[in-house]
């Protein structure tokens, strides 16, 4: 195999005919990819865009909505979030579009929006158990001159 590169183009030659050819991208450091080349799980994810997996989600509910806008959001280019987001279609076509709503709600609860984390609370039930509400939490201040307590600060 081999490589010729000019100005704008990259060819593949292998036995000495071009098998593949790619025009380059003239900004430093960006990529040009020819769908064509692409595997075909890659291809897949041409037909998708952030707005149409969150128009998705919106109709499943707002936390799978609140789940795939996290997706989105945390990475660092948006079409990184698109097999997770393809998972959490797969849950919804497999456990149904409420229990997947409430999974979403869950994992939200737990702060991990992940697709792992839906996928487990699918697997165990747990979507299906009430959410328990928060409890509140009273602190009290251990009996000792060295504590000097909140109203010390005001």
């Amino acid at each position: 195999m081999e490589l010729r590169v000019t100005a704008t183009t990259l060819e593949v030659l292998h036995g000495g005919k071009r098998v593949a050819a790619h025009p380059l991208n003239a900004r430093r450091g960006a990529h040009t990819t020819t769908p064509e080349h692409m595997p075909a799980s890659h291809r897949a994810h041409l037909q998708w865009t952030p707005a149409k997996l969150i128009a998705w989600a919106e109709r499943i509910g707002a936390a799978t909505a609140a789940v795939v806008r996290w997706q989105m959001e945390h990475r660092a280019h948006p079409e990184q979030g698109y097999r997770s987001c393809l998972g959490l279609m797969r849950l919804g076509r497999q456990y149904g579009g409420d229990r997947l709503e409430a999974a979403c709600a869950r994992a939200q609860s737990i702060r991990s929006p992940h697709y792992k984390s839906i996928a487990s609370i699918l697997r165990s039930g747990l979507d299906q158990r009430p959410l328990a509400a928060p409890v509140a939490v009273q602190a009290t201040l251990p009996l000792h001159e060295n504590v000097r307590g909140p109203g010390y600060y005001h």
